[in-house]
């Protein structure tokens, strides 16, 4: 264990990376409640996507630690979940979403394996870069929103309003917004995860005493767990064979629009990881006196592979956590950190039954306050410079608003491309944008033209 993972080099010992992975683990379990959550309200069995995220997860951090020897730990992440269901699966179904999961997959490996991703990366405008992530805080946070019911939608005199705050669980989800925020503010390790389990437990509180009632048709189940332990849910039906047994049938989607969802996945996916990955590197101090990290290559085709393997088996883009900073910031500096995460999530497949049971509103919060951590990018956007400010902007308004993820990197590269050209500054768009440009104004004229 000392030879492969080097942990005296990395002066740190083996106690210290176990309880470092559990420290990771924690802070991001969140995401075995709440992918299961999304992916199903697009048909997708939730047994099945709550295998396919633990399995995904745990390989793909598992490949992270035999690759790299990082105390990265890896799931399907959160806003391209988000895009995944409510954005694509909604609209065209959850087998073109699977699809296009899995094409990038394919495409994330490939560059991954020729260092094209790097090149991407740097070809798009920082400012961008920093409004992507705002946006997708927004329309996650929006989400929780409703799914919480503190915000009601197509409503008949306001296309978005209050929700009913009377209502047993708009209260319970008020309360775990509460219980969470004090829980951040105490710096709790965990406090997302924990602050889903403190509300589904006042959940059943109510439920014992009556002030919650199970009504199914209203979508109001028992919030009490059938059972602990279970074999794993199938993840048959859900699967990218499945998917391309539907598409047979026909594609439903045209094919500038789903090269479009493809980017849209690509791009966000690429931002995510670097970003994360950098942000994390230097906390734990990996980088080099440049700035680079050593064995990026190994870091970035572990991502690869887990997106491609978790499409495979029915979940969306596998992606670096950058809850990974818990495990850093408790000592975690070798793979053996994520070896143990590996582990955690591999156990978690048994307990089924418990992460079932727990609802929409006991999430909510988790979601709510994801937003909150993503938006923070936004302080990082130059807007002194309307070129800069004005596609940022229209970026974060569209996501949440147009309710997809899409249609906001859309706009926000087109309106960057004709502000720069329109302003004399050309000069400073790269070719990669003008052809990503071009292909959206494609995509725009024929969903125009052929109504999709």
């Amino acid at each position: 264990m000392e030879k492969f993972f080097k942990l005296k080099e990395r002066n740190t010992t083996v106690k210290t990376e176990i309880m470092a992975g559990v420290t990771t683990f924690m802070t991001m379990a969140y995401i075995l409640i709440v992918n299961p959550n999304f992916l199903s309200v697009t048909g997708m069995s939730w047994g099945g996507v709550f295998t396919a995220t633990a399995l995904a997860s745990a390989v793909a951090t598992l490949i992270m630690a035999l690759l790299a020897n990082y105390p990265f730990a890896l799931a399907p992440g959160m806003g391209l979940n988000a895009f995944f269901a409510f954005t694509i699966g909604l609209k065209f179904g959850w087998q073109v979403a699977l699809l296009a999961v899995f094409t990038e997959g394919i495409v994330f490996l490939i560059l991954s394996l020729f260092r094209v991703r790097e090149a991407i990366f740097e070809a798009i405008p920082r400012n961008l870069k920093y409004a992507v992530s705002a946006g997708i805080g927004l329309f996650i946070a929006f989400i929780g929103l409703v799914n919480g019911g503190l915000v009601k939608m197509d409503i008949p005199d306001a296309p978005v309003t209050l929700g009913d705050i009377d209502n047993i669980t708009v209260i319970l989800m008020l309360a775990g917004l509460v219980i969470t925020m004090i829980l951040l503010g105490m710096n709790v390790k965990g406090a997302l995860f924990w602050g889903i389990i403190a509300t589904w437990v006042l959940g059943i509180l109510c439920q014992v005493t009556g002030l919650y009632t199970v009504n199914p048709e209203a979508g109001m189940f028992s919030l009490i767990p059938a059972g602990i332990f279970s074999l794993p849910p199938s993840f048959a039906g859900n699967t990218i064979i499945d998917a391309f047994s539907h598409i047979n049938s026909g594609f439903g989607i045209g094919v500038f629009e789903f090269i479009a969802v493809i980017f849209a996945f690509l791009f966000v996916d690429v931002f995510d990881t670097v970003g994360t990955v950098i942000g994390v590197s230097e906390k734990a101090g990996f980088t080099d006196k440049d700035g680079n990290l050593p064995k990026i290559k190994q870091v970035l085709l572990a991502d690869a592979v887990g997106t491609t393997f978790g499409s495979f088996i029915g979940t969306s883009t596998v992606t670096t956590y950058v809850e990974s900073a818990a495990g850093v910031a408790d000592g975690g500096r070798t793979g053996l950190t994520s070896v143990t995460v590996a582990a955690l999530f591999t156990l978690s497949l048994f307990f089924s039954p418990i992460f079932a049971a727990i609802p929409a509103f006991a999430t909510a919060p988790a979601l709510v306050l994801v937003g909150f951590f993503m938006i923070q990018s936004v302080v990082k956007i130059d807007f002194t410079d309307v070129t800069e400010g004005i596609p940022a902007f229209m970026a974060i308004a569209i996501m949440p608003l147009a309710y997809s993820i899409a249609d906001g990197i859309i706009f926000g590269i087109l309106s960057y491309v004709v502000l720069k050209v329109g302003t004399g500054k050309h000069k400073e768009v790269s070719i990669v944008m003008y052809i990503v440009a071009a292909l959206f104004i494609a995509k725009l004229i024929t969903s125009a033209v052929l109504g999709y």
